[in-house]
């Protein structure tokens, strides 16, 4: 190993990630290292690590190689891994196109969700195409203390439980999972929005992201969110023929969330490097075990 070790420093909506560049995988990151690099006081601090690795060089996406050159190894701030994360793309695509691996345009990403269509435009914001959104059957209650709300089960790659709310407050710290019933409806835990709304097709949401706790923005949560709201609000795309967009305020910023009518969800919104340096080895091995 090098006496040191490369990492930027990104963040979506003020969903903030470490990222280290790792194009053949040689770099050995186990749980209580990501932990150490996310930790905010002893460590570089973020919501969660973007590993940035070529798909064939990575057993879990070298299947999707031919389709995407680049891997997104994503792990929770605890160091879990994670099968997506919205806004860890858009921040993992500036960075492709910081270091000069792409260009401006349309680019793909392998993730464990799957291979996602990342569009960069020419000025601004990074578009990150989502998928489909599967929307599992059965009751699911949220609860912060004494209140309990209805929440609807949305899968984004990922799982979410959306609760609308009549004030965000209601949430309350987020800092520990709020209890859901039944348990068997996420035995790996799940990432939870609270939700009220601002206007026409316009909401704001809170969120505890499994594995980080509350964060400033959660990408496939605000895609949650958009098509939960859109079906309390009686719109499916697939039935009327018409893309809807929802506009979606995260405490770190705005995003524009758009359902086609084959089902796929774009997400756009920013996604920006703010530093880059080098984690001094002898700590980094401290932390490793």
């Amino acid at each position: 190993m090098s006496t040191r070790i490369a990492f930027l420093k990104g963040h979506g909506t003020e969903n903030d990630f470490v990222i280290i560049p790792d194009p053949e995988n040689s770099i050995d990151l186990p749980p209580a290292t990501v932990a150490a690099l996310c930790d905010r006081r002893a460590g570089i601090g973020g919501d969660g690590l973007l590993h940035v690795v070529r798909s064939a060089a990575h057993p879990e996406a070298a299947a999707m190689a031919a389709e995407a050159e680049w891997f997104m190894d994503y792990r929770n701030g605890d160091g879990s891994i994670a099968e997506m994360c919205g806004n860890g793309v858009r921040v993992f695509a500036r960075y492709l196109q910081r270091a000069g691996h792409v260009v401006e345009g349309d680019i793909a990403v392998a993730t464990r969700g799957g291979v996602k269509a990342v569009h960069i435009a020419k000025e601004g914001d990074i578009t990150v195409g989502m998928g489909k959104a599967l929307l599992p059957e059965g009751d699911v209650t949220v609860s912060v203390g004494e209140r309990s709300w209805p929440a609807r089960n949305v899968d984004m790659g990922n799982p979410h439980a959306v609760a609308f709310v009549e004030d965000l407050g209601h949430a309350g710290n987020l800092y520990t999972p709020p209890p859901f019933s039944p348990a068997s409806a996420y035995p790996d835990g799940v990432n939870v929005e609270f939700v009220i709304d601002r206007g026409v097709r316009h909401v704001a949401l809170r969120v505890h992201e499994r594995g980080a706790g509350e964060t400033r923005s959660c990408g496939t949560g605000a895609c949650a969110v958009a098509v939960a709201a859109a079906r309390r609000d009686g719109a499916d795309p697939a039935l009327t023929g018409t893309p809807t967009t929802y506009t979606v305020d995260v405490p770190g910023g705005r995003l524009l969330i758009t359902e086609r009518t084959d089902g796929e969800i774009e997400m756009t919104g920013p996604a920006v490097i703010v530093a880059e340096g080098e984690i001094d080895a002898e700590w980094f091995e401290t932390v490793t075990p």
